[in-house]
Formats: C-alpha cells, sequence, structure tokens
C-alpha cells in the first residue's frame, strides 16, 4: 500500500520547508509514504526548495492555473505513481499534520472513500465573523446539494482513496474543496468527516483577497454548484413559482372579468400574468435541456474514471513485468557467477 501525501503549491518558498518539515515519511497501514508538490507557475524558488527538503516528486506547471487546477494536476501525478491512498494538505501549514493516521484511519478499514477533516472553526482567530458564516453557508449548501453530512466542506485537509480519486473531475478555476465532494455524494461514494487540529497561520489566505472579492467568489460557486449538480431544480424551481404566479393573475382577471361589468382595467393583470407563464415554462425546459447535458456529462465522467482504472492497470501490470524482468535477471547474474 503506497500513501502519497500531495501539496499544491504557489510562491511558497518560505512556508513550505515548515510544512515538510512536519510531514511524516512513515503511517501505520502503509508500506510506503511518499510526498508529492505542485509547483503552479510559482515565481519564487518553490521547486527548489522542495527538492532540497526530500520531496519525492515535483510537477511544476508553465504557468499559475489557480488552486482548482493545481488540485487536479497533483491528483493525476499521485495516481500515475502508483497511489492507493492521496491525502491533501496546503502548503502553508494550515493542518496539522499529527492527524494524517487519523484522517486515513476510515479508508484504511473500509469505511469510506473520502475522508474530510475537520477544523474547529469557531476556534480559528485568523478567521473574521463573516468568513465563519460564509463556511457555514458553502458547508450547508454543500450537504444540500450532496446528500452527504460533511461539517466543514471547504477544509482542503482530506484523503481518498484510489478508486475515488479516479473519479473527481474539477471544472471550477477557484476552488476544488466544495465540488469534489459534491461531486462525491452525487456519485454515491462513501464520504465521511474527522476533526482535525490547525495550526497557527503563517500567510494571509491565498483565496480570500478581501471581503467583497471573498463574498462575490463564494456566492458565485454556490450558484455554480446548484446550477451544474442540480440543474433541474435550480431552474424548475423558480420556473414553477413564476408559472403559478402568472397562474394566479389570470384567475384574478377571470374573476373580475365575470364579476364586474367592466373589466378592461385588469388588462394589465392578462399581460403579465402571460410573460410570467411563459418565463416559467422556458425555465421548466431549460431545466430539463440542463438536466439531460448534466447527465450526460456524467456518462462521460463514468466513461473517464474507467480509463483511468484501465490505466492504472496497464501501469500496474508494467510495474510487474518490470520487477519479473529484474528479478530474472538478477537470477540469472547469480547462476553465472555460481557455475563460474
Amino acid at each position: 500500500m503506497k500513501l502519497v501525501l500531495q501539496i499544491p503549491c504557489f510562491n511558497e518558498a518560505d512556508t513550505l520547508p515548515v510544512t515538510l518539515d512536519s510531514l511524516p515519511r512513515s503511517v501505520p497501514g502503509f508500506d510506503a509514504v511518499e510526498w508529492l508538490v505542485v509547483d503552479d507557475g510559482s515565481a519564487d524558488a518553490t521547486a527548489e526548495v522542495a527538492r532540497r527538503h526530500g520531496v519525492d516528486h515535483v510537477v511544476r506547471l508553465p504557468r499559475n492555473r489557480g488552486l482548482a487546477r493545481a488540485f487536479s494536476t497533483a491528483i493525476e501525478a499521485s495516481l500515475a505513481i502508483g497511489a492507493d491512498v492521496i491525502v491533501n494538505l496546503d502548503a502553508d501549514n494550515q493542518y496539522d499534520a499529527r492527524d494524517i493516521p487519523k484522517l486515513v484511519a476510515p479508508i484504511l478499514a473500509g469505511e469510506a472513500q473520502i475522508v474530510v477533516g475537520s477544523r474547529p472553526i469557531d476556534t480559528i482567530a485568523e478567521f473574521s465573523l463573516l468568513k465563519k458564516l460564509l463556511q457555514r453557508l458553502g458547508s450547508w449548501v454543500v450537504r444540500i446539494a450532496s446528500r452527504t453530512a460533511v461539517p466543514d466542506a471547504p477544509s482542503g485537509f482530506r484523503a481518498m482513496d484510489r478508486e475515488a480519486a479516479s473519479q473527481l473531475n474539477v471544472f471550477s478555476d477557484y476552488t476544488y474543496t466544495l465540488e469534489t465532494i459534491i461531486q462525491a455524494g452525487q456519485k454515491g461514494m462513501a464520504i465521511t468527516s474527522v476533526p482535525v487540529r490547525t495550526n497557527p497561520a503563517l500567510r494571509p489566505s491565498r483565496l480570500m483577497k478581501g471581503i467583497p472579492s471573498y463574498v462575490r467568489r463564494s456566492i458565485l460557486t454556490i450558484v455554480r454548484i446548484f446550477m451544474t449538480y442540480r440543474p433541474f431544480e435550480f431552474f424548475a424551481i423558480p420556473g414553477g413559482i413564476s408559472f403559478l404566479l402568472g397562474l394566479a393573475l389570470g384567475v384574478r382577471f377571470l374573476y373580475f372579468y365575470f364579476t364586474e361589468d367592466v373589466a378592461t382595467g385588469h388588462v394589465q393583470s392578462v399581460i403579465l400574468g402571460a410573460l410570467l407563464i411563459g418565463v416559467g415554462v422556458a425555465l421548466v425546459v431549460v431545466g430539463l435541456v440542463a438536466d439531460l447535458i448534466s447527465a450526460n456529462r456524467k456518462l462521460m465522467e463514468k466513461t473517464d474514471a474507467h480509463l483511468h482504472q484501465l490505466r492504472s492497470q496497464i501501469q500496474g501490470l508494467e510495474r510487474r513485468l518490470e520487477q519479473r524482468h529484474e528479478e530474472e535477471e538478477a537470477a540469472s547474474r547469480s547462476r553465472e557467477r555460481a557455475g563460474g
């Protein structure tokens, strides 16, 4: 069993050494523990620092592509080097690496495919009241959209087995945390959460560049999540409300038409009601089309996951063949030495 500890990085030459110094080289239940760093187009010496501190695998992107893309690249690289379980950490040493055995324990026990580390949000001094509220809101939205019970959805400290990692596809450019949990829930993966500790902040958050920006991007992320993963509800619910309001205005007009001598004063209700009914029907139709597109995307993701598994099997077979060839060569050399 191989455990890969992956760290997406962007300009982390100052904080990365502290994070790496805390990482374990052995974890109970695993034969090998390897470190992998993805340098997301850093302008500093992040990649060189990683190599100097003993990182086994360093992947360098030619330009900065954002946290979500760096995470996806790290997942692909971890799978390519034969990871059975992957643990994702932040480069700023936010998470206490001593909790890694606790994080992977449900996977080793066969109880979960994905485990999310739940931080003590209320006790983190660096988090403002607004950020804590947004954390709770984001987690609540994810719980509804994914039908899971993860209390700290924005946490980046998480473990996943090989099968789960091969099925995750990140479409967002901003962050991967919310989207991957929703995907896991939609695909019926076993996902759980364990409490983890945090360390004092070494630097300000890169995702939160200011309260207005954080609020705007968080809201857009939440809206996009609903639109992508619950498309029919996203369009059909407001469409149904619009249709019912239009229908109510139509009924109102008919009431006055049959109870009053002159109904021309209520023509506005007819026009507005017709518009609302039309908008409602259009939104429901859009919801149906979006739901079909979503189903097609799920089929494509399933096909991609099968391809990942096939590639993994081929790579495993190649490694076994190479190992067998090396053993045969070693045995042949031993026979030659014995005969000589």
